[in-house]
């Protein structure tokens, strides 16, 4: 992992929330997220403060008790990190998180709105949440990061995703040497979806991310849309001979670098035996083949458009009736956001319309399951013959790097070539258009008509190229940019372009 290194982790969710147990007694459950687990890794190497939001009462007792001030946590993985509790007035955080981050960002960073009507910022309160829910948190952050750096000025900063696009300027204003990185962990979209958000947004997310040293996007075709949108809003320029861009006069480097996974814990996870109960009930049921996908019922993730595919695929191909399901194991995702409730409904009023037209008795169609059930869904990964992606956008899709590395079963990988992991995984997928239903459907069936040898290429070199391009190797090339960045200006070799197998689509 290189030397050891002070780094201060500034994210909306922390490694760990507290809860009240029998007697009150205070209990650590561990924080949700794939970023949760990928930054927990660093506190196996460096030291850690980590700054994060109170999401609990029993949160926010601890930062009310401590001060605001960190205080020394185990986490999960065994290490120890300083964790630092900020407990937001009730009011701003929810305008920062449930009107402006999700889904106003989420959206416009997935090309989600429907602009025939959405959004409408007036209606919504846009402004109103960015001006008191989300700038207010971003200053939250932004000072005590500037509190911590004040004990540790070697320190690197290390902001995370798109709840934090003020705080690094807020910061770089007061500490101008400090060393800040961050990591975008969702879809750069072109230009025209930056669009339909006010221009004081617009203009406040570039010049934010732009007082970082170097950020950080999953794929080369992310960090393309962000030099083009940057010099389009801000009027950055092309630094000639790096891949970095230049703002008020300063340097910012561009890194791409695609998250991943620790293949250990994930084996260690298949093997628990509550996985291995879920394992037994879906072998016990399952018909022939089994097409599974693993997804938060998110409306970026595609689902109810993949049920319509399936449906299609059953259409085309009665002789496969009886014989095939799709297993869904959905987890429940921003209900209290009224976008993500209607979705919801969306899919279940999709599988049951899909199930009374097909079904007949011993055969259910798609067995939906909607649940936060981790252990269901690593069950659900070893069973597979045909796992479906077909995600409008995602940042990358970790299940897409997850599932083939337990996989028992030389499952397929269907993959929307608008994930970021498709840069990666392409060459070993079956790649299909989200929006196409007929190619989604054949997909399904090739998938599943496929040769021994091709699959057993195919998944064994998925896993080939995960294992190399863990998350080891995510965390230590963030690192070896931003040094390189501050050492020797960023040269764009430094920067993360060996992991692209596709091409640059700037």
């Amino acid at each position: 992992m290189g030397k050891r290194r002070e780094i201060i982790i500034v994210s909306n969710r922390g490694p760990v929330t507290y809860q009240h147990g029998l007697e009150r007694v205070r209990e650590a459950k561990r924080g949700g997220g794939g970023l949760v687990t990928a930054l927990g890794s660093l506190a196996t190497h460096h030291d850690v403060t980590w700054i994060a939001s109170a999401m609990s009462d029993v949160d926010r007792e601890i930062a009310e008790e401590s001060g605001g001030q960190a205080v020394e946590e185990r986490l999960a993985n065994g290490s120890d990190c300083r964790l630092r509790f900020l407990a937001h007035e009730p009011s701003a955080y929810d305008q920062y998180y449930n009107v402006v981050a999700n889904p106003a960002l989420w959206f416009a960073q997935h090309c989600l709105w429907n602009l025939v009507r959405e959004p409408d910022c007036e209606r919504s309160g846009l402004m109103q949440a960015w001006r008191e829910g989300y700038a207010p948190i971003n200053a939250a952050f932004a000072e005590a990061a500037l509190e911590e750096l004040s004990r540790r000025p070697e320190a690197i900063v290390f902001f995370n995703d798109y709840h934090l696009y003020l705080a690094p300027r807020l910061v770089r204003a007061r500490a101008p040497e400090a060393s800040l990185l961050q990591f975008v962990h969702i879809p750069w979209p072109q230009l025209h979806c930056w669009r339909v958000l006010p221009e004081e947004i617009t203009v406040a997310i570039h010049d934010g991310l732009l007082a970082n040293d170097v950020v950080g996007f999953h794929t080369t075709r992310w960090r393309s849309n962000f030099i083009q949108s940057a010099q389009s809003v801000v009027g950055a320029k092309r630094v000639s001979g790096e891949t970095a861009v230049s703002h008020i006069g300063r340097k910012t480097c561009l890194s791409a670098r695609a998250i991943s996974i620790d293949p250990d814990e994930l084996a260690a996870l298949a093997e628990d035996p509550r996985v291995r109960e879920h394992e037994r009930r879906i072998v016990e049921t399952r018909p022939e083949y089994l097409v599974v996908r693993v997804d938060r019922t998110d409306p970026s993730k595609n689902i109810v458009r993949g049920f319509c595919a399936f449906e299609l695929f059953l259409e085309l191909h009665p002789e496969l009736h009886g014989r095939v399901s799709m297993l869904s194991c959905l987890d429940p995702s921003r209900l209290n956001i009224p976008e993500y409730e209607d979705y919801v409904e969306s899919i279940q009023r999709e599988a049951l319309r899909v199930n009374e037209r097909f079904q007949r008795s011993g055969w259910t169609p798609i067995d939906l399951q909607i649940e936060d059930d981790v252990h269901q869904s690593v069950a659900a990964y070893k069973q597979y013959d045909a796992l479906f992606v077909n995600a409008v956008y995602d940042g990358l899709n970790l299940v897409a790097k997850e599932a083939p590395l337990a996989n028992e079963r030389d499952g397929v990988l269907i993959l929307s070539e608008n994930t970021g992991a498709h840069e990666e995984l392409g060459p070993f997928s079956l790649t299909i258009d989200p929006f196409d239903i007929r190619a989604q459907a054949d997909a399904i069936y090739e998938a599943l008509t496929m040769r021994a040898d091709v699959r057993r290429r195919w998944i064994e070199d998925i896993r080939s190229w995960v294992r190399e391009h863990d998350l080891a190797w995510w965390i230590n090339g963030l690192l070896h940019d931003l040094e390189s960045c501050l050492a020797n200006g960023c040269e764009p070799d430094a920067l993360g372009d060996e992991q692209k197998t596709v091409h640059d689509d700037g």
